[in-house]
């Protein structure tokens, strides 16, 4: 049943299908992996007088009066009130009517809903109606909340689940059972219900234990396939070291770093020694790994060559391209560039496929339309891709079969520890730049509480009018992607009522389509917008260095090494920059932010985050969005990654073909997974 597809469950029509596709989900598998972002817990109720703004809470009392509906413009707003002796709250709902009939006066009920400050005092909005009975029955169950789109909600999704769940039939266990044993992993068709459907939290880590592991052993089980396929590969491609390099190095405004040139020798090594290279360069944000992606680039390019470089998004691919065709111009360098990318015109990719295939063109930089689209290159020696942790396995293997098997040189600006790395990238040879290129100004860090919000307003205003920019980072307030894509609109609207006028306040988030996304990036790319206010998804994608002030709210929500990864957005020009964390959690958010507060080093961080991050540590903002994992996160569920691995070498190294009967559902699941890795790369 799991590769049917999602409209054959009971009650999802065509239409429904179709909003489903929206969230990725086409098949009932697809459907059953697509696991809850968070869980609503149904808590005892709280006495009204200890309620707190900006939280979901339960209370339970009687109805002052009955319910009254107001009408302003097209919406009808129902109100009522409830006390329960240690003082009453309004309640309000849009768009219900219906409810006053439902809610009369000296009736007893909970009701459950988030908490808002308006004025002085305390609103529950849109909050869900039970009799005591009922809230009873609830109370301790975890209900899971899943990412949404307009027109499917979160009860939809979660009855499409159920039913999908009820309809199956039982899966064979995969996991060998001296590995489920030995770790204390939940039977997989367990596992998929509760991670669901949890009835307490314990249950939920158990189950969520057991598809961390499968995600990272699958993936691990995969790389090390990879490995064994690239073993022993002649190269069709020697590149020997060029003069002409050497000469265009030399006459570089500046010396490359001890680190950088270490690296670039590792580089010319693998690409002379007659193998195919399969390498990853790790170097901090700022750290000079673009120069040396040009240098290899030119490297085959005077070999007679081809090479092409791989970013993530079209806005970082058009920067390289332009900084490329700079750069060349600037030092007489007459190799020629050309960009790909999805949204060109027909026409423009006509002539620029034309212009790789003719060899008119010797470098080829592009966003993954370099692999997808019909390229047809000219003796392609190098493939570059910029920020690897967005690319997974599989697109790692299309690159090696791109012609004729090329040198393969990825790299991350993501710090992950050395630990971490061998494991993730068990195919790749690793380097690291672990230098920063002399006179770069180190971030100026600051961790705040809300009440500082106002300096950091006025900070942001001078830094504009001094002609700078600034990225203004908001979390998810919600589960929901919808509410994360309201919280940045509100936010945005709050600081167009602070700035004056000619200050452009752009926004940012995830639901947004491609090209609008594109066309802000570019917008605050050319000063035209002068602060941005974002969700993550700033995170990998836009070089800005008129950028010199990063502001992130709710700083404690995010991991270390995301925090990182965002401050890097800025700091990147020749004006000093500034990281502002506002911290609005807990006591102890303020020793793991202190961290940041001291050190740019991203490798530090990384592995100071990792011993920060306890297990089962599952309900904050997911982190780290690597390869490509639903559910596991690399440092909260570090100490799982490493016993995978080594249950892996293990059951390698007594069966490397898995071809033992006990391992053949293993063996059907792992090439399931490896052919999953190329249907979502469309080759």
């Amino acid at each position: 049943m799991e590769d049917q597809p999602v409209t054959s469950v009971k009650g999802v029509g065509e239409k429904t299908g179709k909003l489903f596709e929206k969230l990725g989900v086409s098949t009932v598998r697809e459907l059953l992996e697509y696991y809850p972002r968070g869980y609503d817990s149904y808590d005892p109720p709280v006495p009204v007088g200890e309620l707190r703004p900006d939280t979901v809470a339960a209370v339970e009392g009687i109805l002052k009066k009955d319910g009254d509906v107001r009408r302003f413009s097209r919406i009808a707003v129902t109100v009522s009130e409830v006390w329960d002796g240690t003082g009453s709250i309004s309640l309000t709902w849009y768009n219900m009517p219906f409810l006053r009939n439902v809610l009369r006066a000296g009736s007893r009920l909970v009701f459950r809903g988030r908490v808002v400050k308006k004025g002085r005092h305390l609103t529950m909005e849109q909050p869900e109606i039970f009799s005591p009975g009922a809230y009873e029955e609830k109370a301790g169950s975890m209900q899971p909340v899943y990412g949404q789109t307009k027109g499917l909600g979160n009860k939809t999704i979660a009855k499409t689940v159920a039913q999908a769940l009820s309809a199956r039939g039982m899966e064979r266990e995969f996991l060998p059972e001296e590995i489920r044993i030995r770790n204390e992993l939940a039977e997989y068709n367990f596992a998929l219900e509760h991670i669901h459907f949890p009835s307490s939290r314990q249950e939920l880590l158990f189950a969520r234990k057991r598809l961390v592991f499968d995600e990272f052993f699958l993936f691990v089980l995969a790389v090390r396939r990879l490995k064994e396929k690239r073993q022993d590969r002649e190269s069709g491609y020697v590149l020997e070291p060029r003069p002409e390099v050497e000469t265009f190095k030399r006459l570089l405004p500046y010396s490359l770093t001890p680190a950088q040139e270490k690296v670039f020798g590792e580089i010319q090594s693998d690409m002379a020694g007659g193998m195919p290279m399969n390498r990853l360069i790790q170097g901090d944000v700022g750290s000079g790994k673009t120069i040396i992606a040009v240098l290899a680039l030119l490297e085959a390019a005077y070999n007679g060559y081809q090479g092409a470089l791989m970013a993530p998004t079209e806005v970082l691919a058009r920067q390289h391209f332009e900084s490329m065709t700079e750069l060349f111009a600037a030092y007489g360098i007459s190799k020629v560039p050309v960009l790909v990318t999805g949204s060109m015109t027909a026409k423009e990719k006509r002539q620029a496929y034309e212009k790789i295939a003719t060899h008119q063109a010797d470098i080829i930089v592009g966003t993954h339309a370099i692999i997808q689209e019909k390229v047809l290159y000219d003796r392609l020696a190098l493939v570059i891709t910029d920020e690897q942790h967005r690319f997974g396995v599989g697109q790692r293997e299309a690159l090696g079969e791109k012609g004729d098997r090329p040198h393969v040189l990825v790299m991350s600006a993501t710090p992950i520890p050395r630990t971490l790395a061998i494991i993730l990238y068990g195919d790749l040879d690793i380097s690291i730049i672990d230098q920063m290129p002399v006179g770069r100004l180190p971030i100026k860090n600051c961790v705040v509480g809300p009440s500082w919000r106002p300096k950091a307003y006025e900070f942001i205003k001078k830094e504009v009018q001094a002609g700078r920019q600034a990225y203004v980072i908001c979390p998810m307030v919600e589960e929901s992607e919808l509410l994360e894509a309201e919280n940045v609109v509100d936010y945005a609207e709050k600081l167009r009522k602070e700035f004056p006028a000619s200050v452009q306040v752009g926004i940012l988030h995830g639901k947004m389509k491609g090209k609008e996304k594109k066309a802000v990036m570019e917008a605050f790319a050319r000063n035209e917008i002068q602060v941005l206010v974002s969700t993550t998804v700033v995170e990998v994608g836009v070089n800005v260095p008129n950028a010199t002030v990063m502001m992130i709210e709710n700083a404690e929500r995010f991991g270390l090494a995301q925090l990182h990864q965002l401050r890097g957005r800025v700091g990147r020009g020749k004006h000093q920059s500034y990281c502002i964390m506002i911290n609005c959690g807990e006591e102890g958010a303020g020793e793991r932010l202190d961290i940041l507060n001291r050190s740019n080093d991203g490798f530090y961080i990384a592995s100071e985050d990792l011993k920060l991050r306890g297990p089962g540590d599952i309900f904050g903002v997911r982190q780290s969005g690597e390869m490509e994992f639903k559910l596991a996160d690399i440092f909260t569920d570090a100490a799982v990654l490493k016993t995978a691995s080594e249950e892996a070498d293990r059951l390698l190294d007594r069966d490397p073909e898995l071809s033992r009967p006990e391992n053949e559902e293993l063996r059907k699941r792992l090439d399931r997974y490896l052919e999953h890795s190329y249907d979502r790369l469309n080759l």
